[in-house]
């Protein structure tokens, strides 16, 4: 059953405020090889600790359009803004372009685990070598579609 964002992402945060672990299908493309949408569940969990890169987080964050969306995509990098706070760069890994930014009260929870739909875990990576391989994800993810 799919339900809007709107009303499914508040409920998670709720949950995870309440130190509950949570598990959902998210829907989309932006995290291929990764996550497949709605194929793949993940399990969020609360931040307790500092976001770090290679995360994957669900977040209410800015697009580069200016719109806020909820994202579940990797931190990519920690930038400062100009009032000296942090803020958080994200990009799907599936996604050729485009970076979302959100700050550190915008982070809803962080993603421990990827499961298959026969309930074995994906290697939760950090993504570090995929991201370097901007240049190159164009043709590897037309080859992934292709195979899937």
């Amino acid at each position: 059953m799919k339900v809007a964002n709107d009303i499914l992402i508040p409920e998670l945060a709720r949950l995870l405020e309440e130190e509950k672990e949570v598990r959902f299908t998210p829907s989309g493309n932006s995290m291929r090889p990764f996550i497949e949408g709605g194929v793949d569940s993940v399990v969020l969990a609360p931040l307790h600790r500092s976001p770090r890169t290679g995360d994957i987080i669900l977040a209410h964050a800015i697009a580069p359009s200016g719109q806020t969306v909820y994202v579940l995509h990797r931190l990519v990098r920690i930038e400062r803004d100009e009032n000296g706070e942090e803020a958080y760069i994200l990009m799907g890994d599936g996604n050729l372009e485009g970076e979302e930014v959100c700050s550190r009260k915008d982070i809803i929870g962080r993603v421990i685990a990827i499961e298959r739909p026969d309930g074995k875990h994906k290697c939760l990576s950090r993504g570090r070598l995929w991201y370097h391989m901007k240049p190159c994800r164009k043709w590897l993810l037309k080859i992934y579609r292709k195979c899937v």
